[in-house]
């Protein structure tokens, strides 16, 4: 037999394994899952959840964060105010095409005037939003093109707990996003803000201000006075 002394250390690679360990083979992609049955959520019947609502828990918790990460990422009130309304907006231009497909046929047309935009928003929206229409429509008395749509009880506001030194703040201005959505998808461009109209009765009555672009107001003159 050969002495110890004769034989020499296997040499092994740098990291300690030997070399005739086989290579670690390199993961499959994941594929993404999908039902049984082939279908996709393009596939649903779009009236399938007309009647479904959202768990109000869901709704403050999810919306209680979206509220705290833009609050991390602003300098005041109005640049809170601002996101909120840009993360409402793209909302109320896809609700406008899927309300008006569950219309009834005699009454599923994209509003073109400035007064059945308004009774939209009004019912079928705050109905699909808030399962009850809004408080109130007014046209302001000072200026022509400005309405206001009253909120006695904001379901955005009811769950969020502002401080004092934010007392102005209104995060109802993510709804005023998605009304404005809805007025640039009827082509009727107006600018909508959120503010505070709290009352004795109604301490959390939110106001809708809807301010239409001059160019719509004369065309609804126009409008008016081909009758």
């Amino acid at each position: 037999m050969a002495s110890a002394q004769g034989f020499k250390p296997f040499p092994q690679s740098s990291t300690g394994a030997s070399s005739n360990q086989p290579a670690a083979t390199q993961r499959a992609p994941q594929q993404l899952r999908t039902p049984s049955n082939h279908k996709t959520i393009y596939d649903r019947n779009l009236n399938r959840t007309r009647t479904a609502e959202l768990s109000r828990a869901s709704f403050a918790y999810l919306f209680g964060e979206m509220v705290s990460y833009a609050q991390k990422r602003v300098t005041g009130i109005q640049d809170l105010e601002r996101r909120l309304n840009e993360q409402g907006y793209p909302l109320g231009l896809r609700l406008l095409p899927l309300l008006l497909y569950r219309e009834p046929s005699r009454t599923s047309v994209r509003p073109n005037r400035i007064l059945p935009l308004l009774q939209f928003i009004h019912g079928p929206l705050w109905r699909q939003l808030f399962s009850r229409t809004a408080d109130a429509i007014e046209h302001s008395s000072s200026a022509n093109n400005e309405y206001m749509i009253s909120d006695n009880e904001p379901l955005v506001n009811q769950y969020i707990s502002v401080p004092k030194e934010m007392s102005q703040l209104n995060c109802a201005a993510y709804v005023a996003g998605i009304i404005e959505g809805v007025c640039d998808g009827c082509g009727l461009k107006a600018v909508v803000s959120a503010h505070n109209g709290g009352t004795e009765m109604w301490p959390g009555k939110t106001v809708f201000l809807i301010r239409f672009e001059e160019g719509v107001v004369e065309r609804e003159a126009l409008l008016d006075a081909k009758k």
